[in-house]
C-alpha cells in the first residue's frame, strides 16, 4: 500500500492539497499539463521535471524535506530514461508516489509494463481537459476511499476504492450544446465541496456562467447520477433545487 501524504479536502476548503510533479521533456507540453493541473480544484503543480533523473531527484529531495509529492504525471518517452524505468527506480528507492502515465504510445506491452510498476492510470495523447480532469478526479476519489478504510479494510472497501479509478463518463455522449470542458469544470467544482449544496444560481456565480447554463449542466449530472438533486426548502414562489456531488465521500 502506498504512503498517504494527502490531507483530504474539507468542505469549503479552496487550498490545494494534492501536490503534483509534471514530468515531460517538451517545455510547452509540460507547461500545458501544469496549467491543467492548476485548473482542477484541490490540485497544484509542485514542480516540473524535464527528464527521468531530474524527476527522481525532485522526488527524493521532496521526501527528505518531508514535503513529498502526492502524484506524478509521467511522460513515457523521456530523453534519458523510459517512463517505465523511472517508475521502477522510484519503487526501488521506496518512492511510493502514485503515477499517472502520459504517452502517445498505444503498445499493449508498454501498458502492461506500466501496470506492473504500479502506474494506476493511463492518459493517451492527445487528450482534452475533460479527460485530464476525470483522471485527477478518479485519483481523488481513490485516495478518499482508501483513506476512509482505516488500518484494516474489507474486500468491499477495496473494490470501491479501485473502482474509483475506472473511467465511466466517456460511455455516454453529452446532450447537444454541452461542452466536455465545462462539464469537467463543474464536476470538479462540486467534488471539491462534497458537503455543499449549490443552486444553479450559486454555481453560476462561483464559475462565472449564467444560471440557465449552470442548470443545464446540473440537470445532466443529476440524470446520470453524478449529483444529487433535491428541492430547497424555505424558498418562496417557484421551487428552487440544490445539487451536491453524489460520488465523493
Amino acid at each position: 500500500m502506498r504512503e498517504s501524504h494527502v490531507s483530504i479536502p474539507q468542505p469549503g476548503s479552496g487550498s490545494p492539497v494534492f501536490k503534483v510533479l509534471v514530468v515531460d521533456d517538451e517545455p510547452e507540453t509540460a507547461a500545458a499539463h501544469a496549467k491543467y493541473v492548476n485548473r482542477v480544484p484541490g490540485f497544484s503543480t509542485g514542480a516540473i521535471a524535464a527528464n527521468g533523473q531530474q524527476a527522481l531527484g525532485l522526488l527524493a529531495s521532496a521526501r527528505e524535506a518531508k514535503q513529498p509529492f502526492d502524484l506524478v504525471l509521467l511522460d513515457m518517452t523521456l530523453p534519458d530514461l523510459h517512463g517505465i524505468d523511472v517508475a521502477k527506480r522510484m519503487r526501488g528507492r521506496g518512492l511510493t508516489t502514485d503515477i499517472i502515465a502520459i504517452t502517445a504510445v498505444r503498445d499493449l506491452a508498454v501498458v502492461r509494463s506500466a501496470v506492473a510498476t504500479g502506474i494506476t492510470q493511463y492518459l493517451i495523447k492527445p487528450f482534452t481537459f475533460a479527460t485530464f480532469t476525470e483522471k485527477l478526479e478518479n485519483h481523488r476519489r481513490f485516495i478518499s476511499e482508501i483513506s476512509s478504510t482505516g488500518p484494516d479494510t474489507s474486500q468491499r472497501a477495496l473494490d470501491n476504492a479501485f473502482s474509483a479509478l475506472r473511467t465511466t463518463s466517456a460511455s455516454a455522449p453529452l446532450p447537444k450544446g454541452l461542452i466536455p470542458e465545462t462539464l469537467a469544470q463543474i464536476t470538479a467544482h462540486l467534488r471539491s465541496k462534497p458537503d455543499l449544496r449549490l443552486s444553479a444560481t450559486e454555481l453560476g456565480e462561483d464559475l462565472g456562467i449564467s444560471r440557465v447554463t449552470a442548470r443545464r449542466y446540473l440537470e445532466h449530472l443529476a440524470d446520470v447520477k453524478s449529483v444529487l438533486k433535491q428541492p430547497r426548502h424555505g424558498t418562496r414562489g417557484r421551487p428552487e433545487y440544490e445539487y451536491r456531488a453524489a460520488s465523493y465521500r
